[in-house]
């Protein structure tokens, strides 16, 4: 309720059970609409809801209606809808626009579905349906991101997300990849500032205490990160050398990390970046003493670095 009275430039949209008191719960709170759901595999309707595939088809149904009764932006969700039986669930999709859906959702909720399957499966339903496809992917194959993508090729028109991909299990589709791969890849700019990106994902880390892995595209550490030699020679070169795209893009920054495999060139620029002079000889001597401190199983931050540097030249102060 307090986000749906914060004004803002949003539709707020919650999540509601096929039950009654849910939907009264979320006209309380003064949403714009709700996704209601309810599982139509077979083994969601046996083992979970105990009923038989006609009562779960008027359930929806009635939940269907009496929201709309209610002035309800209303999308129906059919959990598990990638395991569903084909023709059962184009009805239930059929009859969920009959009875006023507003939109209709494809839950693959063990995120068991292919980029193909994706595909065919909402061309299938466009025969029986002209409201709105959603797709809600999970990750459990890694798939949820190019399965949103291509329920959008495919005619769909809004997919869920998350940022940083966080959700059960294996998570969702993160908004991040997403995003970006649109607008990269397919050349699909949804208008968002991607500038904040990466602002965004340190803070829904930081608040929900699930670190983000150092590979996570787009917005992991190691994403801008380069150490080997050649790459680093090329990438202050040329950036795109070896990024697909520049950091500050997404609100990241490019380290160019010292380890093992920097040469003089990379050292060289960790130099100006820290901004003092060395000779050439003492630039050979930092390197030699960066690659042995990396083969101890240092790492080289900012701090080891200023450290090494000292130790070869006893003139420089850290102001």
């Amino acid at each position: 309720k307090a986000i749906a009275n914060e004004g803002l430039d949003a539709e707020i949209i919650c999540l509601a059970r096929t039950k009654k008191g849910d939907i009264d719960r979320a006209l309380d709170c003064d949403v714009d609409g709700i996704i209601t759901f309810m599982g139509t595999s077979d083994i969601h309707l046996e083992h979970k809801m105990h009923i038989k595939r006609q009562e779960a088809l008027n359930i929806c149904m009635k939940s269907i209606e009496y929201a709309k009764d209610h002035g309800l932006f209303v999308a129906f969700s059919a959990e598990d809808a990638t395991r569903t039986d084909l023709d059962f669930l184009k009805r239930v999709y059929s009859k969920a626009e009959s009875y006023g859906a507003d939109r209709v959702h494809i839950a693959d909720t063990v995120g068991a579905i292919t980029p193909q399957g994706i595909t065919f499966l909402i061309k299938e339903l466009r025969k029986v349906t002209n409201v709105q496809i959603a797709m809600h992917c999970h990750n459990d194959f890694g798939l949820a991101v190019i399965n949103s993508i291509y329920g959008l090729l495919a005619g769909g028109s809004a997919v869920s997300t998350t940022v940083n991909g966080i959700g059960e299990r294996a998570g969702n589709a993160s908004l991040e990849e997403l995003i970006m791969s649109l607008k990269l890849l397919y050349g699909k700019d949804l208008g968002f500032k991607t500038k904040y990106i990466q602002e965004l994902s340190e803070l829904v880390s930081k608040k929900t205490g699930l670190e983000i892995p150092y590979n996570k595209p787009i917005v992991g550490k190691n994403v801008f990160r380069h150490e080997s030699g050649i790459h680093v020679d090329a990438v202050i070169e040329e950036p795109l050398t070896y990024e697909p795209y520049l950091p500050e893009l997404v609100g990241q920054r490019r380290q160019l990390v010292l380890g093992k495999h920097s040469g003089c060139r990379a050292v060289k620029a960790k130099l100006d970046e820290c901004g003092f002079k060395v000779t050439n000889d003492q630039l050979c001597q930092i390197v030699k003493k960066v690659k042995e401190s990396r083969e101890e199983g240092k790492y080289i931050d900012d701090d080891v670095f200023k450290d090494i540097v000292r130790s070869i030249d006893s003139n420089y102060v850290d102001l």
